[in-house]
């Protein structure tokens, strides 16, 4: 009798004779009960048994919005926002950075222009006071000069708009705030207008020695140029006052550290001198060719370029913030 392997486990196929035995041991091995099944992890763990089953099916349930038909809500109001943020940088302090020097280096150039031409036309200075203080005097002691060397009322009128403007601008910079951008932008905004009504009324009307039209264009010389000192000033950058040169010559020529490269005062004090200089110059050379009003013309065009660049200077309100919050958040943790 041969045996060959079963497909089945552990019982051998029987190829013989005897089929019936081999089927009754089959029928035998079939009728057997079933091994015990291992316990599962349900019947071994039983805090696991006790997690709730629906866990998943409520998460499902909560993740699950049901839609509703209430429309989105408006977005902010875009122009209500770029105003606030507009009034909050035109009311930042002007910080004094090398972008300011060169506007005030540009200021002294449109002076020189301007002193260049109301000494010729009016005998006086519309900006340079030391010289007016001194015609003034002599003409209180020499009056039989006026109309030769100088013109007395002229100079009057000079000294006192000069010093009218320098006191109303300074007073109002200490109530609004003299490095304020919208306080300078309106400053600078005045002024340019006041020299560019002068250079319409020399360019209509001619040039007068004296008169009422000229007490006037002098006036409107004058006060723009007291404004526009005071302004420079309040930048605390001293050493380029825009208009007096007396004490920019002696400050640099007394300069510790004149020969030193890094020196920003010194630097500060050959842009000023060097700007007036030229201004003169240019302002000269335009009165010789075609006249006074051209050259205010200029000086205000200059004016009004200045103004729209201190859109653009550095402001400090926002160091000034981070320094307050800095504090706050100290003060919280003490």
């Amino acid at each position: 009798m041969t045996t060959t392997p079963c497909s089945l486990p552990c019982v051998p196929h029987i190829v013989g004779p005897d089929r019936g035995s081999n089927n009754e041991i089959m029928k035998a091995q079939n009728h057997q009960t079933p091994p015990p099944s291992r316990p599962t992890e349900t019947m071994m763990d039983p805090q696991r048994q006790q997690e709730p089953i629906s866990s998943s099916s409520s998460t499902t349930e909560a993740e699950v919005e049901t839609p509703t038909n209430d429309p989105p809500p408006p977005p902010p109001p875009k122009t209500l926002l770029t105003a606030s943020k507009l009034w909050n940088y035109l009311n930042q302090d002007i910080k004094p950075t090398a972008f300011a020097e060169i506007q005030l280096t540009l200021l002294t150039f449109c002076i020189g222009l301007q002193d260049a031409v109301s000494f010729p036309d009016f005998h006086c200075f519309a900006s340079n006071q030391t010289g007016n203080t001194v015609f003034l005097v002599l003409a209180i002691i020499l009056p039989e000069m006026n109309g030769e060397m100088f013109v007395t009322s002229n100079i009057a009128v000079a000294l006192g708009f000069f010093l009218a403007a320098a006191y109303l601008t300074g007073q109002l910079g200490h109530i609004i705030g003299p490095r304020r951008r919208l306080y300078i932008i309106i400053c600078n905004l005045i002024q340019t207008c006041l020299v560019f009504a002068t250079a319409v009324l020399q360019y209509k009307k001619g040039v007068e020695p004296q008169g009422t039209r000229t007490l006037l264009a002098i006036g409107f010389l004058a006060t723009a140029a007291g404004s526009q000192v005071v302004v420079s000033r309040s930048l605390k950058m001293t050493e380029i006052s825009t208009a007096m040169a007396t004490a920019a010559w002696l400050d640099l020529v007394i300069d510790p550290d004149l020969m030193r490269v890094k020196n920003r005062g010194r630097n500060r004090r050959l842009m000023f001198l060097g700007s007036l200089i030229l201004g003169t110059l240019v302002g000269a050379v335009i009165f010789k060719r075609v006249g006074s009003a051209v050259a205010l013309f200029v000086s205000a065009g200059g004016k009004g370029v200045v103004t729209g660049m201190w859109f653009g200077v550095e402001g400090e309100e926002s160091r000034k913030r981070e320094g307050r919050e800095e504090k706050g958040e100290m003060g919280v943790m003490v």
